[in-house]
């Protein structure tokens, strides 16, 4: 990361109000705690709120470090945007955005005086985005982790960085999962796993899936799936759970993301895809497998529990596996992985064979390697 002048650390002392602006998906959101708790570290009275898409603000249920949280529509119409513009317009002394798109930063450009982002890179096209921005750094998508690329934002404003995920959170999960569920966290022997990604190119196969179970089951282990309430997320695990009469509980669709990181935190493990759901995993320091196929791990990969450092845990590939703290990293095979496209036809609802093809026993094999290590040292990587 790059050293702060003295004058970038003295222009943001006297900060009382900032906006965070990460209007992106939930994962890339999740992503963004350790920037936000980063702020409210270093400016502890000052009003920090976010600005995010509409839907996806159930990941930051309970987040300590938030004043408010303002949604604005993926795409929003004129009445909308007017909305908006009225709510944060030079409301904040600063704006700060974790992209690089334009309207991100015509969003910083309304809400405050002082604004800092990423911008896609020192082509000419882009200049407008460094004349807006007092700091500025380029994106890097291909080999800077999401987490240390929000950070470095914070790192030229001079701030003592803090590199933990926050969790979501309610205290209403316990009564609520044992109360609907008969699920018990404190008494039941558990794995959580996350068949279904919201996208099919990083789906593994039905087959696959039940294999793992029965093997969970056979070595003692209850198992609840969890996933999003999309029909063919539910349809995808009701379609695995059918073939099992015990020692499962299907949760797909019925959890918000408080109920599934209280859930994650009292499970022996999480098996899931290149998902949300199985960032929350890592953050909650849960024995977690992350399945991952054309997606590049160095970017974003999950990010692990007590993992402080300022460079990727991850490699770009390895034929093997992963470990990082309680992470384990396991990649579909082929000479092409990872990618970097939306699988074999480069478009949300292709397949990926890298991940058709991933056997089960491979997957069963990671997974009680996993679990053998689960007390390792705070730092074991295995490649």
């Amino acid at each position: 990361m790059s050293i702060p002048t003295r004058s970038e650390k003295s222009t943001f002392k006297s900060t009382d109000s900032i906006l965070l602006i990460s209007t992106r998906q939930i994962g890339d959101l999740l992503l963004t705690t350790p920037l936000l708790h980063t702020l409210r570290q270093n400016f502890p009275s000052a009003k920090i709120d976010m600005l995010v898409f509409e839907g996806k603000q159930g990941i930051l249920e309970g987040n300590p470090d938030l004043n408010e949280i303002i949604r604005v529509n993926e795409k929003p119409n004129f009445k909308q945007y007017k909305s908006l513009v009225r709510r944060i317009f030079k409301k904040y002394d600063i704006a700060i955005t974790t992209q690089a798109g334009d309207r991100p930063h015509l969003f910083a450009l309304l809400a405050a005086k002082k604004r800092i982002g990423l911008i896609p890179s020192k082509k000419s096209h882009q200049w407008w985005k460094k004349l807006l921005c007092k700091i500025w750094l380029v994106l890097d998508d291909a080999d800077t982790h999401t987490v240390i690329q929000n950070l470095s934002l914070a790192e030229r404003m001079g701030l003592t960085l803090h590199f933990d995920v926050t969790l979501p959170r309610s205290p209403s999960s316990s009564n609520y999962l044992k109360s609907q569920f008969n699920l018990d966290v404190s008494n039941l022997s558990y794995v959580v796993i996350h068949p279904c990604p919201m996208w099919q190119y990083k789906l593994w196969t039905v087959v696959g899936w039940k294999s793992l179970i029965t093997y969970l089951q056979s070595i003692g282990l209850h198992v609840v799936i969890s996933s999003g309430n999309n029909v063919n997320e539910l349809a995808y695990c009701k379609e695995i759970a059918q073939s099992f009469s015990g020692m499962l509980t299907n949760l797909a669709g019925k959890t918000s993301f408080a109920d599934a990181s209280f859930l994650l935190q009292h499970s022996k493990a999480y098996i899931g895809m290149d998902t949300a759901m199985t960032h929350l995993a890592a953050a909650s320091g849960t024995p977690t497998l992350a399945i991952f196929g054309p997606t590049n791990p160095v970017k974003w990969a999950p990010w692990p529990f007590g993992y402080h450092e300022e460079k990727s845990p991850w490699q770009r590939y390895s034929n093997q596996y992963q470990l990082v703290n309680n992470v384990m990293l396991l990649q579909g095979t082929g000479a092409c992985v990872p990618c970097h496209k939306a699988g074999c036809d480069n478009h949300n609802n292709s397949h990926s064979r890298c991940l058709d093809e991933l056997q089960a026993e491979r997957v069963i094999e990671a997974l009680a390697v996993l679990l053998k290590y689960k007390s390792a040292a705070p730092l074991l990587t295995l490649a």
